[in-house]
C-alpha cells in the first residue's frame, strides 16, 4: 500500500508541471499564430470575396487590400442587398451609400475592414483567454491552422479563427456566445494573396455621381472635457480604456462623446449624445453584437460590444456624470 501511495505521489508531481508547461507551450504557440493574423492584415496585398453571417443576416462582400511605399488602401465592396461601399486610404475612411445619397468621410487610427474582431493586441490576452491550437482544416482550397480562444470567465465571448499557413490572414473566423453557440460567421470563399493592383482598383464606382450627394465630415477630436464630465464606475476585468473622442457631425447635429474599451480582442463602445426625440431604451442585439440603451437625464447612452448581455448593461449602468 505504501509503495503504491509513493508511487501515485510521483507521478501527480511529475504530471503536475508537464501539464503546466504544455499547457504554456500550446498558449504561446496560440499567440504566434494570432500575431500572424495581425501583421497579414496590414502588411499584405491582397483581394478575396468573403460571406458574413450575423444572426439571421447574411452578406456577401469583397475586399481588395493594397499596401504601397508603407500606405495601405483599401476597397470593401457589399455584394448583396442594398449596394455599400467604404474605401480606406491609411486612416481616412469614405463610406458610399447610393440609396441615400450619402457620403461619410472619417479620420480614425488604421483598422481594416475585416466584418469580425480582429486582435487589436496580444498583452495579457492569455489571462483573459485559453488558447489552444486544433487541427489544419481546409477553407477556400486553403490549408489553414485552427485557434480557439476560450473564456476564463462569463464577461466575455469565445472565439476561433483558421489562419491560412501560407500567409497568416484570417481565412474563417466565429463568435461564440456564453452558450458556445456560433453567433457570428466570416469565412473567404475565394482569395488571392500578394495581387499586384491598379491604383484605379481603389476609386468608388459612385464617386462620379456622388456630386450632389448629402456628405457627413465625422470629425473627432481628443474627447478631453466631455470625456471627463463622465465616470465609469463598473469595470470588466481585462477591458482597458483605448480612446476616447469628441464626435462632430454635419451642420446642426450636436456634438457627442466616443469612447472605447478593449481586453485586446472585443471592444466595447460607448457613445453619449444629447437626448433625441425618439428612443428605445433596453437591450437588443445585432447578432454577436449586444447594444444596450440607457436614457439618463437630457442624454442618452448607448453601450455596444460583442460581450454577454449582463456584462453590457452592467457597465452601462454604471456610467453617470462626475460630480464636480
Amino acid at each position: 500500500m505504501k509503495r503504491w501511495l509513493i508511487g501515485g505521489v510521483c507521478c501527480l508531481t511529475l504530471a503536475t508541471p508537464f501539464s503546466a508547461l504544455a499547457q504554456a507551450a500550446q498558449q504561446q504557440d496560440g499567440l504566434y499564430w494570432l500575431g500572424r493574423v495581425v501583421s497579414a492584415v496590414r502588411e499584405q496585398s491582397y483581394s478575396g470575396t468573403f460571406v458574413y453571417r450575423n444572426g439571421a443576416q447574411t452578406e456577401s462582400s469583397r475586399i481588395t487590400h493594397l499596401v504601397e511605399n508603407g500606405r495601405e488602401y483599401e476597397r470593401l465592396e457589399v455584394l448583396d442587398g442594398s449596394p455599400r461601399e467604404v474605401i480606406r486610404s491609411n486612416d481616412e475612411i469614405k463610406c458610399y451609400l447610393p440609396e441615400s445619397r450619402t457620403l461619410i468621410i472619417e479620420k480614425r487610427a488604421r483598422q481594416s475592414s475585416f466584418p469580425v474582431m480582429l486582435p487589436t493586441s496580444l498583452a495579457g490576452l492569455t489571462e483573459y483567454y485559453s488558447i489552444r491550437k486544433g487541427a489544419i482544416e481546409r477553407v477556400a482550397e486553403r490549408d489553414s491552422q485552427t485557434i480557439r480562444l476560450e473564456p476564463r470567465d462569463d464577461q466575455r465571448y469565445g472565439h476561433q479563427f483558421w489562419v491560412d499557413l501560407d500567409s497568416g490572414l484570417p481565412l474563417k473566423a466565429g463568435t461564440l456566445n456564453e452558450y458556445g453557440e456560433t453567433v457570428e460567421t466570416f469565412a473567404f470563399t475565394q482569395l488571392k494573396v500578394g495581387a499586384v493592383f491598379d491604383r484605379d482598383a481603389f476609386k468608388s464606382r459612385f464617386d462620379a455621381r456622388s456630386a450632389g450627394w448629402r456628405v457627413l465630415n465625422i470629425q473627432t477630436t481628443g474627447a478631453r472635457g466631455m470625456e471627463d464630465a463622465w465616470s465609469f464606475k463598473v469595470q470588466v476585468p481585462g477591458f482597458r480604456k483605448l480612446a476616447g473622442m469628441k464626435r462632430r457631425g454635419g451642420a446642426g447635429d450636436a456634438d457627442g462623446t466616443h469612447v472605447v474599451f478593449s481586453d485586446g480582442l472585443a471592444a466595447i463602445s460607448v457613445f453619449i449624445e444629447t437626448l433625441p426625440e425618439h428612443v428605445e431604451p433596453g437591450l437588443s442585439a445585432l447578432g454577436a453584437v449586444n447594444v444596450y440603451q440607457r436614457v439618463l437625464g437630457n442624454h442618452l447612452i448607448v453601450v455596444m460590444g460583442e460581450v454577454p448581455r449582463a456584462t453590457l448593461k452592467k457597465f452601462g449602468d454604471g456610467i453617470e456624470p462626475r460630480r464636480r
